[in-house]
């Protein structure tokens, strides 16, 4: 009785693993991402953002740039002074902006500063990486040299260089420095990004798959879109789950220093900037964002870490 019962489990584990092999290598991964908790409430924490961004008008319980006309700012109803406000659960700002309202739009900011850029710099970078890595030669010269001048320069100084010189230009003052925002985190992130795709072509140029393609006759541009890019993906998935987070903090940084989105649109940076003078008095009005922008980083980290080991294939068991 106890062989056949060990037969049996012996049979089962190998129906398991023919089954897990018969899955893609996407379903695979994505089998994979969602055993992985941290990664799982990365992505819960990530809607839940989204959807707040969206419905912002819905769920935000005051207009963001309504001022109450009292003096003085409220704090958060936990903190149990006698300067709260049933009507502010989470306090005012010094203007007497509902905190509470403000954080829930600026959740907006944050959200299209997160991806829209992303989305730029993913497209520029893999288009250079990918016609460096295929043609190489001249053109991988030519595209090298000029990524490599871009790389040279300090990513934040150069950002915040190109942010303060076109700021009071008509382009700057689109969608209340938005557009700028996007442009300038698109100029100093497309590098990164090109030089990824170019190492991970130049492994698989040469692989059997490619070389069946030219035989073919595959046009070069079906050869990269078709067969190179897709087999290139993984780590470039991770790189944008990673890059996501640093535009945040990025657009986060420069509202902090005042350059940033145009006041009076809600940001998670421009919030701490305003706040911060009063902090010795009432410090939520930092925190409060603070704390917003480490959950939505700590989110898209875990998202990221899921990924990577999703997408590994010596994490397969």
């Amino acid at each position: 009785m106890a062989t056949a019962t060990t037969h049996a489990q012996e049979r089962a584990a190998e129906l398991n693993v023919l089954v897990r092999r018969q899955r893609s290598l996407w379903r695979d991964a994505g089998y994979r991402l969602m055993r992985n908790r941290a990664a799982v409430l990365g992505l819960a924490v990530i809607v839940a953002a989204a959807l707040m961004a969206v419905f912002a008008p819905v769920i935000a319980p005051y207009d963001p740039t309504l001022q109450n006309g009292k003096v003085g700012n409220f704090e958060p109803v936990w903190t149990g002074s006698k300067y709260t406000s049933p009507d502010y659960v989470l306090g005012t700002d010094v203007l007497g902006r509902d905190m509470l309202s403000r954080l829930i739009y600026a959740s907006r900011i944050s959200m299209v500063v997160g991806f829209t850029p992303t989305l730029v710099i993913f497209t520029l970078g893999i288009a250079v990486g990918l016609s460096s890595g295929y043609f190489g030669g001249l053109v991988d010269q030519v595209l090298m040299r000029i990524t490599d001048v871009v790389y040279a320069f300090p990513d934040f100084l150069f950002l915040l260089i190109i942010v303060a010189s076109f700021r009071n230009s008509a382009f700057g003052l689109l969608l209340d420095g938005l557009v700028l925002i996007f442009v300038a985190l698109a100029i100093v992130g497309w590098v990164g990004v090109a030089r990824l795709t170019r190492g991970q072509i130049l492994q698989l140029k040469e692989r059997e798959f490619t070389e069946a393609a030219r035989a073919i006759g595959a046009k070069p541009a079906r050869i990269m879109w078709r067969h190179l890019l897709p087999n290139a993906l993984a780590p470039l998935i991770v790189s944008a789950a990673f890059s996501v987070p640093g535009a945040i903090i990025g657009e986060a940084t420069l509202s902090f220093l005042g350059v940033g989105i145009r006041p009076p649109t809600a940001s998670w940076g421009a919030m701490i900037q305003q706040a911060f003078p009063s902090f010795s008095t009432n410090p939520w009005g930092v925190l409060l964002p603070a704390v917003s922008i480490s959950i939505v980083m700590l989110a898209f980290t875990f998202v990221g870490d899921g990924l990577r080991d999703a997408l590994d294939p010596r994490m397969k068991t």
